[in-house]
């Protein structure tokens, strides 16, 4: 009895000791120390690894742990992911910040800061699940308003007609990758005379003829054809996705398997019920609700090499009839209605004088684009209040005391 007695007492004890750690002015200057340690690491190897690859090792919630490499070394230390130690911190500062901090006038500005910096993790993370991301190449004197994704692979359905395609049918990525092991999916278009059974996809391959290259892992043949998977790239975005896929009529019968591969340069065409189809597979494209149209590209070197000093493009952005003349530097983006146009790189390589030239644009998309300017504004109002608080409280001290003193 006397055991039972104390294990509640012993438990809650348990229990507030984990609350003091994760609530403690220790863990939270431990994860500011880290994050500061990341971001440099992580600004050093981007120079040699590129951009993206290095934000995805250090900050995504696929990378708990990482191993930094400076200048093609790799450095003996194991670092918990940034994405993991940024969320231990929104539970410190909630916890700490919010929940355990003293409440009353005199707090009210450590309250309005802790909440700035809170909502500022919470625009991280928001961004790093919800953002998207694509690129957009436009040669001089020419217009798009189509991104494309850098990463999602998806298979399109459309009937060939003459003009064009009047509705095209998209299977996105995320119902693509999970379709390994043998076990298929049919996809169904109440519009369309048949569906498709889609399986065995691969996110870097490339097709590869039985008669050179015989199949080593049972893989699926389909007209003297298989995918090789192929070692996924470091720069993921040169990756290539394929998958076999059958049509499947109304009556239940399956024709022959083919390959959708990323890279092929046709779709693949079907004939049912005596309409022309056209499946493909490719990046995906978002539509933007403007135009961009491209009217001079300039790129400046450093004297005596071929590294670039700077890019700038000038570009109108044209809506519902409306143009704005805007130029986009390699670190002034345009900013408009939640995207984000930034200078990525040009082309063709080793252009002479007078060529034609293109611009590439990487586009983002990212609902919380703004959120840590607001946070800022947060932060910098709380720290305001703060110090009227002090200075407040400060002069009618002396107030007080010169009374006393009178």
């Amino acid at each position: 009895m006397e055991n039972e007695t104390h294990k509640p007492v012993q438990n809650r004890s348990a229990i507030r000791r984990v609350y003091d750690i994760l609530a403690g002015f220790h863990l939270a200057t431990a994860t500011l120390l880290l994050l500061l340690v990341l971001t440099w690491l992580a600004t050093l190897e981007q120079i040699d690894a590129g951009l993206y690859p290095t934000l995805t090792k250090y900050f995504s919630w696929k990378s708990p742990w990482l191993i930094p490499e400076l200048n093609g070394k790799t450095v003996p230390i194991i670092l918990p992911g940034g994405y993991y130690v940024s969320a231990l911190l929104l539970v410190n500062m909630t916890l700490g910040g919010i929940i355990r901090i003293r409440k009353g006038w005199k707090q009210a500005g450590n309250l309005i800061s802790h909440f700035g910096i809170i909502f500022m993790l919470l625009g991280g993370g928001v961004a790093h699940h919800f953002s998207e991301r694509g690129n957009m190449a436009i040669y001089e004197g020419e217009a798009s308003n189509v991104a494309e994704d850098y990463h999602e692979y998806v298979v399109e359905i459309a009937e060939s007609k003459e003009g064009g395609a009047e509705k095209i049918h998209v299977i996105r990525g995320r119902f693509l990758e999970g379709l390994t092991g043998g076990k298929p999916r049919e996809f169904r278009f109440g519009d369309l005379p048949f569906s498709l059974e889609i399986d065995g996809y691969l996110g870097n391959c490339q097709p590869e003829s039985k008669l050179i290259n015989a199949p080593r892992n049972r893989e699926l043949v389909a007209d003297g054809y298989y995918l090789r998977e192929m070692e996924s790239h470091v720069e993921t975005e040169r990756n290539v996705a394929g998958v076999y896929a059958r049509v499947v009529n109304a009556d239940g019968s399956k024709s022959d398997p083919f390959i959708l591969w990323g890279g092929q340069f046709h779709p693949f065409t079907v004939n049912v019920d005596g309409k022309n189809f056209t499946i493909d597979m490719r990046k995906r494209l978002w539509p933007m609700p403007f135009e961009v149209k491209l009217d001079k590209f300039t790129a400046d070197f450093h004297p005596g090499t071929s590294r670039p000093a700077k890019f700038i493009s000038d570009v109108r952005r044209v809506e519902n009839g409306r143009e704005a003349e805007i130029r986009i530097e390699m670190n002034e983006p345009m900013r408009y209605e939640g995207y984000t146009f930034f200078q990525a790189s040009y082309g063709p390589a080793g252009a002479k004088p007078g060529e034609d030239m293109y611009s590439v644009f990487e586009i983002v998309k990212n609902p919380a684009d703004h959120w840590p300017e607001y946070s800022l504004y947060v932060v910098a109002f709380g720290m305001l209040v703060t110090f009227l608080t002090k200075l407040g409280g400060h002069l009618g001290a002396s107030s007080r005391k010169r009374k006393n003193a009178a």
